[in-house]
């Protein structure tokens, strides 16, 4: 059963930083599967943040975040990152990392709701206020 969690979440100023793990149950290896973070505000849609291709590490970030984040992963770890800097308060929600079986880009991948894809993680909860 692979496992995906989630962590790294808080309460930041506006202005602030987070950096959010996602790291993999034994056996799946990140680095060979195109990751992507989601994030989802109660009453909205999913939308994805920014995805990570595993086969040429094409990276792909949501307007909104251009600029601001930065995806990685670390293969020794098996983990992938997501680096947030300059948040905002329109940041706010549960960040999730997700990973689908079916090899698509990470355009498409990130340009999809994501509800179809096959592991996600619990979720964890990102603050952006004053």
């Amino acid at each position: 059963q692979v496992e995906l969690v989630e962590s790294g979440g808080g309460s930041v100023q506006p202005g602030g930083s987070l950096r959010l793990s996602c790291a993999a149950s034994d056996g799946f290896i990140l680095h060979r599967h195109n990751i992507g973070w989601f994030r989802q505000v109660p009453g909205k849609e999913r939308e994805g943040v920014s995805c990570i291709s595993g086969s040429d590490d094409t990276t792909v970030y949501a307007d909104s975040v251009k600029g601001r984040f930065t995806i990685s992963r670390d293969s020794d770890k098996n983990t992938v990152y997501l680096q947030m800097n300059s948040l905002k308060p329109e940041d706010t929600a549960v960040y999730y990392c997700t990973s689908p079986i079916v090899a698509m880009t990470v355009q498409t991948m990130c340009n999809s709701r994501g509800y179809e894809y096959d592991y996600w993680g619990q979720g964890t909860q990102v603050t952006v206020s004053s």
